[in-house]
């Protein structure tokens, strides 16, 4: 049977990450400007995937941004999240993925996405294996967090298009609740 068939599918959006320790599970994302880094520990069996929008720092998080659109933010999460499930530091290797610059008159975010990510990894001690970063068009990717098997698509047109109107989109806010009491005069 074909093993992206036999997998469970676990999606990752933006602001998300994941960890897991079982070998039929891929990862999966799409990514214009965004950037995955995928992790794992070979030896423990354990891997995962973060997606961010922005590199960020620690002064952009204190400024009121949301952690969650951040680099610095995620990929810790996702090392911790490694660490829990007992890998270690010493073994983990990454992939990194995305940083396109998907609209030409913005700014390169997606540049900034990609090296902000190498430079935590290299900072960190964590080699990087492989990686996918930059051109024009988004990606479509899977990961296999046990085996490190990483495949990614081409996104052209209208799907880049999506991704784009995806990654740009603010962060949702939590719904007001509905007022359920009524007052009489």
């Amino acid at each position: 049977m074909n093993d992206a068939i036999a997998a469970k599918r676990v999606h990752i959006i933006q602001g998300e990450y994941k960890v897991v320790n079982d070998p039929n599970v891929v990862l999966s994302t799409i990514l214009g400007s965004c950037v995955a880094a995928c992790l794992r520990d070979p030896v423990a069996g354990v891997g995962g995937m973060n997606h961010f929008l922005l590199p960020g720092s620690g002064g952009a998080m204190a400024s009121g941004g949301d952690a969650t659109r951040y680099g610095v933010h995620l990929m810790e999460l996702l090392i911790n999240g490694l660490l829990k499930q007992g890998a270690r530091r010493d073994r983990l290797e990454a992939k990194i993925f995305g940083g396109a610059k998907t609209i030409a008159s913005f700014s390169n975010v997606g540049e900034q996405n990609a090296a902000f990510a190498m430079q935590f990894l290299k900072d960190e001690g964590i080699p990087v294996v492989g990686s996918s970063t930059g051109g024009e068009h988004g990606r479509k990717l899977e990961y296999w967090p046990i085996s490190g098997r990483a495949r990614q698509y081409p996104l052209t047109g209208a799907e880049a298009q999506r991704t784009v109107a995806l990654e740009m989109r603010p962060a949702r806010a939590a719904p007001k609740p509905v007022e359920s009491s009524i007052e009489f005069f």
